[in-house]
């Protein structure tokens, strides 16, 4: 979803509609800094404000989406495109508390392993196995080579690991 179009259409639209920040804050039970960082393109709103978003706006979900006013003829276009890019921004942000739940999973690891006799080789390879699902995941979505190749570096450091700690 691209923020800065979309926060620009918002921006439009609520200024067609002679309103100021602070009214369409108060319309939708947010704070006139929300609706900021929104037209500013630096946060999205929450899902659950698109419908009375787009009723004072006198736009379609879709549009919002979109970030533009759309024609007849595109609608299934853009509805599917906007499907989409909301499943990717979905995934994504499950990701982002995935790597999060990790890094204090691992925190915890190490803290542990002061007291009890954890190896660290074993922590390393914990962390290289869970960012070699992490990156696979993220070129499924994305498609970025980067990403399959961070996911192989990974996973080729898992298995070294592995072999390195079967034969020691």
């Amino acid at each position: 979803m691209d923020q800065e179009k979309i926060g620009n259409f918002i921006a439009r639209q609520r200024k067609l509609k002679n309103l100021t920040q602070e009214e369409l804050a108060e319309k939708l039970g947010v704070t006139k800094n929300a609706v900021s960082k929104w037209e500013r393109g630096l946060c999205l709103m929450d899902m659950s404000l698109l419908k009375p978003l787009s009723e004072i706006l006198d736009v379609t979900i879709n549009e919002i989406l979109a970030g533009e006013e759309i024609e007849e003829k595109d609608i299934a276009k853009k509805s599917e495109e906007n499907i989409i890019k909301l499943t990717e921004l979905v995934n994504l942000k499950a990701m982002k508390y995935g790597i999060i739940g990790m890094a204090l999973f691992s925190i915890i690891l190490i803290l542990i392993s002061f007291f009890k006799s954890i190896s660290m080789a074993a922590i390393v390879n914990l962390l290289c196995a869970y960012n070699c699902v992490t990156f696979f995941s993220r070129y499924k979505i994305r498609k970025d080579k980067t990403d399959l190749i961070t996911g192989i570096l990974f996973f080729i450091a898992v298995i070294c690991n592995t072999i390195a700690f079967i034969l020691s």
